[in-house]
């Protein structure tokens, strides 16, 4: 059978001076990379909506890195597979009496004129209003009022599980990373994807409690998930759902 060159998952942005496009053959597939070379101490591959990204140490040889690539070309071709079988959501659309989830419930959007200010009705169903100047701003005032919410939200469990590892409440910043859902930095602390917000407190009580964690052990060792368990018992089953939910967040 001749081999099969692949496109790209996403459309290439440019790529960084340490960044070299290159692609190898793994049996019928000829599979598109990015090699970066960077300080670190061993070769790394990962895999996202852009594709397969191989980090090597420059003096790491182009026959070593190719090697570890083939080494390991069953799980390259499995996740290369998966992310192309996830099917990006179709645009929300703001309209009035849209819905959203958010945190396991169904968010109603209503529209109305005003001053691009909006207002919650949480007495019964709940509800938000966005009181717009213009329609094309509505995309604009949802994501800013979902923001805030979120990063209320997202503070109280911080201050709630942190106390547990005797740890003072970090800093938090939002994100809107597409492949991420939080981040840790022991010197600029939680970084948290605002659009957490669509899922259920349980999922948002375990990407704070993993990233909670981090600031006790910086990987992913058992050492790391012991910590988690100790801030979040069922943890696997919530991360499960997280990777499951999150081919249906909602874009717009």
């Amino acid at each position: 059978m001749p081999r099969q060159a692949e496109l790209p998952l996403a459309d290439a942005k440019p790529l960084a001076a340490n960044e070299t496009p290159r692609t190898i053959a793994l049996g019928d597939r000829i599979v598109p990379y990015v090699l970066r070379r960077a300080r670190r101490r061993t070769i790394g591959l990962s895999i996202d909506h852009r594709g397969l990204r191989v980090g090597a140490p420059p003096r790491a040889s182009l026959h070593e890195v190719e090697a570890l690539i083939r080494h390991h070309s069953e799980w390259v071709a499995q996740k290369l597979d998966e992310w192309r079988s996830r099917r990006r959501p179709e645009a929300f659309q703001i309209i009035d009496g849209a819905r959203l989830p958010m945190l396991g419930e169904s968010l109603q959007i209503r529209l109305a004129l005003g001053s691009n200010r909006a207002l919650w009705n949480e007495h019964g169903e709940i509800s938000l209003t966005l009181c717009l100047r213009s329609p094309g701003d509505a995309g604009r005032l949802l994501e800013k009022t979902l923001r805030e919410r979120a990063r209320a939200l997202f503070a109280e469990r911080l201050a709630h599980y942190a106390p547990q590892l005797a740890l003072p409440v970090p800093p938090l910043a939002l994100s809107a990373a597409r492949t991420r859902w939080g981040s840790c930095s022991a010197r600029s602390g939680i970084r948290l994807n605002w659009r957490l917000i669509h899922f259920s407190r349980e999922i948002v009580d375990y990407v704070v409690a993993h990233e909670l964690a981090h600031l006790r052990e910086m990987n992913h060792s058992p050492r790391f998930w012991a910590v988690v368990a100790q801030l979040y018992p069922d943890y696997q089953a919530a991360r499960g759902e997280l990777k499951r939910l999150a081919a249906h967040c909602p874009q717009w």
